[in-house]
């Protein structure tokens, strides 16, 4: 196991709070074990790089019109040559 970077008591407050002093992360995903212990994970809430389901369904509905030949002019990318 390694070692811990940082190492300090915290008390729940009278809300039942538990405040995390200098961390990284906003949000955690939280495990509490019958023994006591609780095991806290770092958690995005977007999972980076993923590719939304609307996003995948216009880019099917995309290349079943370009199939189909419904399709917009062709764009002019000279002016950007050098």
């Amino acid at each position: 196991m390694e070692n811990a970077t940082r190492e300090y008591d915290a008390k729940v407050d009278s809300k039942k709070r538990l405040t995390l002093r200098e961390t990284p992360y906003e949000y955690y995903h939280v495990e509490h074990y019958p023994d006591g212990s609780i095991l806290l994970q770092p958690r995005q809430l977007v999972e980076p790089f993923r590719v939304s389901e609307n996003t995948l369904n216009m880019m099917d509905q995309s290349m079943e019109n370009l199939k189909n030949g419904v399709s917009g002019a062709a764009v002019d990318l000279s002016k950007f040559e050098e």
